[in-house]
């Protein structure tokens, strides 16, 4: 049994830090996956908590349960109409031009019988934006911080890719999925407003293989930083 990092919890909601290389699903091949402990995650509840959104498999970080079907409706409306703040880090096999800005490339899937399926750019494809900013910069790589409005398949992945010019770190169907055993993207903050109650607010810590490539950042940016002495 893994156990979870409860970072937010109610009646009706439950964010949990998902380990990365936990799959939301069963795969095809048999094997772990996070519906293994639902049951364990209802915490005396009548019933299993549902996910309201996707995390791929290798992403780390904030996923928000539903304890019941209103809730899981409500929240799912929610992400539909791009209420909820989603803030992702990931590590960039590159050195990112700019400091920030927005990505607006529309993405389509594609499929062949060698590669499989993926995303693509594509005029014709359902409307994406993802806002980024860099965080910080060592040779031939850059933490950025992603705000993904919308929530397509492998949004951020493939934005990183075609908007930034370079694929995310350990990325095996984007990039060449070297120097990291996972495509490195972590969940980091979820808020998600809620009508006469108080907003669900996550927060998923930098995990230790993202601490372990050493970016220096900012004191503003970085976790558990004490606050600046007032002046006298």
């Amino acid at each position: 049994m893994i156990d979870f990092s409860i970072l937010f919890e109610d009646g009706e909601a439950l964010v949990i830090d998902k380990p990365a290389g936990l799959p939301l699903d069963r795969p095809r091949a048999g094997g772990p996956c996070l519906e293994d402990h639902l049951d364990a995650l209802r915490f005396g509840f009548q019933r299993e908590p549902h996910p309201v959104h996707r995390l791929d498999q290798d992403t780390s970080g904030c996923l928000l349960l539903a304890r019941n079907p209103k809730a899981l409706k409500r929240f799912a409306a929610a992400f539909e109409a791009r209420e909820v703040e989603k803030v992702y880090l990931g590590i960039v096999a590159g050195e990112v031009t700019g400091e920030s800005g927005t990505i607006d490339l529309a993405l389509s899937k594609i499929s062949s019988a060698e590669k499989g399926w993926r995303m693509i750019p594509a005029k014709k494809g359902k409307p994406s934006v993802t806002h980024w900013k860099v965080l910080s910069r060592k040779p031939g790589m850059t933490l950025v911080e992603f705000r993904p409005e919308t929530g397509r398949t492998h949004q951020i992945r493939i934005h990183a890719l075609a908007g930034l010019g370079h694929a995310l770190v350990g990325d095996p169907v984007y990039g060449d999925g070297k120097v990291a055993w996972r495509t490195m993207l972590h969940a980091s903050e979820l808020k998600v407003m809620r009508e006469g109650k108080e907003p669900i607010d996550a927060y998923s810590p930098m995990p230790l293989d993202f601490a372990a490539f050493a970016f220096e950042l900012p004191i503003a940016e970085q976790p558990d930083a004490e606050p600046p002495a007032s002046e006298a």
